[in-house]
């Protein structure tokens, strides 16, 4: 059974809350890929070399990204002529088949936080302004307060105007402790605090939001690398998790800025903002394939609840079939 087949009757039938929102939230990219898909194989009774060429267009302007979608046009090509497949919908099921074993094919992955009961768990988050980076952090922090877990925030983004009051307003809004320094303070010193207070304090989870200057990646490597010291000196074996915050609508420009911060610190994860917004969900396949960071976390609205861990069977579901059953 090809990947779209075992979609349709996994998620085809019986939806769920989440399913629903992954539907809705990638509305416009499924309107861009597999309403082209579709067409293009309505358009051809069997697949030739133009075929492919427009297959190959589909999915650079979906955002998959040219390194990737050249690697499996060449899977898919190959395949076919080794098994003789001529019809359009069998190679879009092979097609499917190859974005889901090349996510895959990078490693296994956990999407939830890990908690421990001796210890706070720690999160850096970095990402450039303006791709949604407090408002995530925000989210996340929402998500497990109703988990039943003890959070507190960091403003350690210490240098950009409005940052930490941004936080702080969030903080009070969802009734948990933030610990702020002075502007332009030491962001490590703020992170300090925080890992003091926050282990004194028996918090289970310590979002600690961090600069995302690029333009200064030397800087920027050196911040980082003293704000992850520092807090291991007050906690053990801390930060577990470093998350970068990608916009989705900004298309390549988003791997540009990913590659960029794989290359200051250590990655653990990604949270796609704004995936509603968009038409160009291959972004997550593109990133995948780039770094080897999984996406742990997709945008698709703007409620507080609208950050849904990432499912690659729903995503690939919503972004190839959705509304259609």
């Amino acid at each position: 059974m090809g990947l779209i087949k075992f979609l349709k009757e996994k998620f085809g039938k019986k939806k769920d809350a989440t399913t629903d929102k992954y539907e809705q939230g990638m509305e416009k990219s499924r309107k861009s890929f597999s309403s082209k898909l579709n067409n293009l194989s309505h358009k051809y009774k069997k697949v030739n070399q133009e075929y492919f060429e427009e297959v190959e267009e589909i999915l650079i302007e979906a955002d998959v990204g040219i390194n990737l979608t050249l690697k499996v046009i060449e899977s898919v090509l190959e395949k076919s002529k080794k098994e003789r497949i001529s019809d359009p919908e069998e190679i879009n099921e092979v097609l499917m088949d190859e974005l889901f074993a090349g996510y895959m094919d990078k490693g296994e992955y956990q999407n939830d936080l890990k908690f421990y009961e001796d210890r706070p768990t720690v999160l850096l988050v970095v990402g450039v302004n303006g791709v949604g980076k407090t408002t995530s952090i925000a989210k996340l922090a929402y998500r497990y307060i109703n988990q039943g877990k003890k959070v507190m925030l960091a403003a350690a983004d210490t240098f950009r105007a409005g940052a930490k009051e941004q936080l702080q307003t969030w903080a009070n809004r969802l009734g948990i402790e933030i610990v702020t320094g002075a502007d332009n303070a030491d962001p490590a010193s703020v992170a300090y605090d925080a890992a003091y207070k926050a282990k004194r304090e028996n918090v289970d989870l310590l979002i600690v939001d961090t600069a995302g200057r690029l333009q200064t990646k030397n800087n920027l490597m050196a911040e980082l690398a003293k704000i992850k010291r520092v807090i291991s000196k007050e906690i053990e074996d801390a930060p577990q998790d470093t998350f970068l915050i990608i916009d989705a609508t900004t298309g390549q420009n988003g791997v540009v800025q990913a590659k960029a911060f794989a290359e200051v610190t250590s990655l653990t994860g990604v949270v796609i903002t704004k995936m509603d917004g968009t038409s160009k969900g291959g972004i997550i396949l593109a990133i995948r394939d780039c770094l080897g960071v999984p996406v742990r976390f997709i945008g698709l609205g703007e409620k507080m609840d609208d950050l849904e861990e990432f499912d690659l069977e729903k995503y690939l579901y919503a972004l190839c079939v959705g509304d259609k059953e």
